[in-house]
């Protein structure tokens, strides 16, 4: 007997869709949106430090670091769920382990078709700040993400809450409720880590700093010549200075590319999570579900494009280096 396969029952499961959103009208209702709060700097859940870095300072709980603990497990039992659907030595996969297999298949066969003999050293890089980046990126749309967290109370016109984020500094969170009425803001438990700097410089000097690795492992000091070309400075000149100044050109290349990896990711998910809060506030009901898609490519989109571009300027680093390629690859 040939089974069905179970399909979406339009008559049935529409009438499920217009209960939630009449049932989400009436919570509105009753529970009317608290005024979001937008700042830059993460939010500090614990006013006691975590530990404290000599020469750094204390660090503290934030509700973005919470978010990295979470994406990092996220992460973890990923992998743990490729490896048990892998351990039975089936050949062909099924459900989320699929998925992740034909991606990373074909994220291994754009290294290997852009970086050659190195995308077996480039690749995990390249993989796993896509993936890392990605599950960041979509726990943006999680339910409570952002939503859930401490109140603090705000009482009268122009009246605020001052919020601890460190030994001598303070963040007022200022609301402007109707006079003499009573006003909320709410400090979230997990924050999007994409939406703190923090995170995203440090993928940014991670992928950099290991562009400058790749360059020197392939072609050894020689690399450096592209910054501090003078080959041709006495015995041209003319044309030696230009090449010098185009040496300098590609270290303030460099650093650009730290400014744009950092901004470009911060930029975007910062702005779609604001989105995600005005609009939340002002139709609470049903509003958000078309920039909900709209937050999943845009989260989809900047993961992949963070990754590529990784692989490109790794590349583009042990380009012009093959005679030692044999030598350093190994």
């Amino acid at each position: 007997m040939v089974e069905r396969p179970r399909s979406w029952r339009w008559g049935v499961n529409r009438w499920f869709v217009l209960l939630f959103i009449v049932l989400g009208y009436f919570a509105a209702r009753a529970y009317p949106p608290v005024q979001p709060h937008v700042q830059l700097p993460a939010e500090v859940l614990a006013a006691t430090p975590l530990f404290t870095i000599p020469g750094v300072g204390p660090i503290y709980l934030t509700n973005t670091l919470v978010a990295t603990l979470l994406a990092d497990i996220l992460l973890l039992a990923l992998g743990f769920a490729v490896w048990r659907a892998t351990r039975g030595g089936s050949l062909q996969l099924r459900g989320i382990p699929a998925a992740v297999e034909a991606l990373l298949e074909t994220l291994y066969n754009l290294a290997e078709s852009t970086a050659g003999k190195w995308a077996r050293s480039i690749f995990p890089w390249m993989a796993t700040i896509i993936l890392l980046v990605l599950v960041a990126n979509w726990m943006e749309l999680i339910p409570g993400v952002d939503s859930i967290g401490l109140l603090h109370h705000v009482e009268g016109e122009g009246g605020h809450a001052v919020q601890q984020l460190a030994p001598g500094i303070e963040a007022v969170i200022r609301a402007e409720p109707p006079e003499g009425e009573a006003g909320y803001v709410v400090v979230p438990f997990v924050r999007v880590v994409s939406t703190d700097l923090n995170f995203t410089l440090a993928l940014a000097l991670l992928s950099v700093t290991f562009t400058q690795y790749y360059g020197i492992r392939a072609g050894g000091l020689s690399y450096f010549g592209k910054f501090f070309n003078v080959k041709t400075l006495f015995s041209k000149p003319i044309f030696g200075a230009i090449d010098f100044g185009v040496g300098l050109l590609e270290i303030v290349s460099e650093f650009s590319k730290i400014l744009s990896f950092t901004f470009r990711l911060f930029g975007n998910i910062f702005a779609g999570s604001v989105l995600l809060f005005v609009i939340g506030t002002l139709v609470p009901v049903f509003a958000q579900t078309p920039f909900l898609m709209l937050e999943f490519f845009v989260g989809l989109i900047q993961a992949i494009v963070f990754g590529m571009l990784t692989l490109v300027f790794m590349a583009q680093a042990t380009a012009g280096h093959g005679h030692g390629d044999a030598a350093h690859a190994s």
